[in-house]
């Protein structure tokens, strides 16, 4: 299978320009993304980072975002983390709640400092998995003055307690530590890491409806794209070991910024947002910038590339609002 679009998911509008750029985060990584502005426009622009899906790379629905938001006036780069994509990281196909939150703080250090942006207006969208990271990045990094999650995972949340919290127990969490650091011995004695698979493929009749729902797009022509993860062989097997103990939206209540979470009614995953929300705000003194977002009868990867139901112009406006 090839992608639909010479590498990406999606077509390119006459009215946006891409432009391939590289920068580093903290560690000295290289990250890679693309950089999408209005076609003739000057600036200083408005500027927002995207990243995500978990899994996904820029050419996919970070990019689709990312050409969107360009279309209407921001410049926007849509970028791979580290260790996935075009980004370095010697090691590859791992994923880090601390590296990963660093690289969204990596985009805005690029973004702020490019002279067609405006470094007071800068703001960060993460879907998926990568919703996670932003909030993450957000309760951190005070130079983020606006974000956006759309159809948010918890990754460290599901790695540690399962779908629905069905796992949530020490011998459960003890069992899945076993497993992963004997796979750790044996991939250290042969000197690769087994990858756990992208979506399953053929896809098994009797699979649970959010696993038709992935397959749906990483497997069709529809999201597919040849450097995906979830596209082809997925992540390393020994990649969610340190999401068991690292709960990554455990300050998001001291978040000053403002933020707009958006989810599908019907998503498996709605829960992680309406949970994450329910705690950011309560107690909160910052609680009047926030907003949950419940999208009427969408599923989970609705709002990765459907711009029927993505709220595009309730997207442009919370920016517009709050990058000013």
């Amino acid at each position: 299978m090839q992608s639909k679009y010479n590498g990406y998911s999606f077509p390119l509008r006459d009215t946006v320009t891409r432009e391939k750029v590289h920068f580093h985060n903290c560690y000295g990584i290289e990250l890679c993304g693309d950089l999408y502005l209005p076609a003739g426009a000057s600036g200083p622009f408005a500027a927002v980072a995207v990243a995500g899906p978990f899994g996904a790379v820029k050419e996919q629905c970070a990019g689709l975002y990312a050409e969107e938001l360009a279309s209407r006036g921001f410049a926007a780069l849509a970028f791979d983390p580290s260790f996935i994509g075009e980004s370095g990281g010697a090691v590859r196909n791992v994923a880090s709640p601390d590296i990963n939150t660093e690289d969204f703080c990596a985009a805005v250090d690029f973004l702020a400092t490019r002279d067609f942006v405006d470094p007071e207006k800068v703001g960060i969208l993460g879907i998926c998995g990568w919703g996670g990271m932003a909030l993450n990045a957000a309760a951190m990094d005070t130079r983020i003055k606006a974000t956006v999650t759309s159809t948010m995972y918890d990754m460290t949340r599901v790695n540690a307690k399962g779908y629905f919290d069905s796992a949530d127990s020490a011998d459960a969490r003890y069992e899945t530590k076993q497993a992963l650091n004997a796979q750790r011995t044996a991939d250290y004695q042969s000197g690769t890491c087994a990858r756990a698979g992208g979506v399953v493929d053929p896809l098994p009749e009797d699979a649970p409806f959010f696993v038709k729902d992935y397959y749906d797009y990483y497997k069709t022509e529809r999201g597919y794209t040849e450097r995906s993860l979830n596209s082809n062989d997925g992540w390393n097997t020994t990649s969610s070991l340190s999401f068991l103990n690292m709960p990554i939206l455990r300050y998001s209540n001291e978040i000053r910024s403002a933020v707009l979470m958006i989810h599908g009614e019907k998503a498996h995953s709605c829960y992680f947002s309406r949970d994450a929300y329910a705690d950011m705000v309560k107690d909160s003194p910052w609680a009047g910038n926030k907003e949950l977002v419940i999208i009427p009868g969408a599923v989970h990867t609705d709002l990765y590339d459907r711009k029927d139901i993505i709220p595009f112009d309730k997207i442009q406006q919370f920016f517009e609002a709050n990058l000013k």
